[in-house]
């Protein structure tokens, strides 16, 4: 009787020791910029086209990357931003 007495209080301050680190504990995410490209159509479409309002959209096919070792010069003279980068200047 005395085990379980012993395995009931650890179990309840456990439970509340878990409760105080989920109230109290840093758990906020870190706020990020999240950029997804969105197709509007805007134009009515054709009559004898179907549309079906929640059909999946296809993302357009993005370019590849020039070669690495081809250099900026052959490739427009720019470097592309890494991935993720804001083209904010502030």
């Amino acid at each position: 009787m005395r085990l379980l007495r012993v395995l009931a209080t650890l179990l309840i301050l456990g439970l509340l020791g878990l409760a105080g680190y989920a109230f109290f504990g840093d758990m906020a995410a870190d706020p990020t910029e999240m950029r997804v490209p969105v197709e509007l159509q805007l134009q009515d479409p054709d009559a004898d086209t179907a549309v079906e309002p929640n059909a999946p959209v296809t993302a357009p096919a993005v370019p590849a990357a020039p070669d690495a070792d081809a250099g900026a010069e052959e490739a427009g003279g720019t470097e592309a931003p890494p991935a993720g980068a804001s083209d904010d200047i502030d």
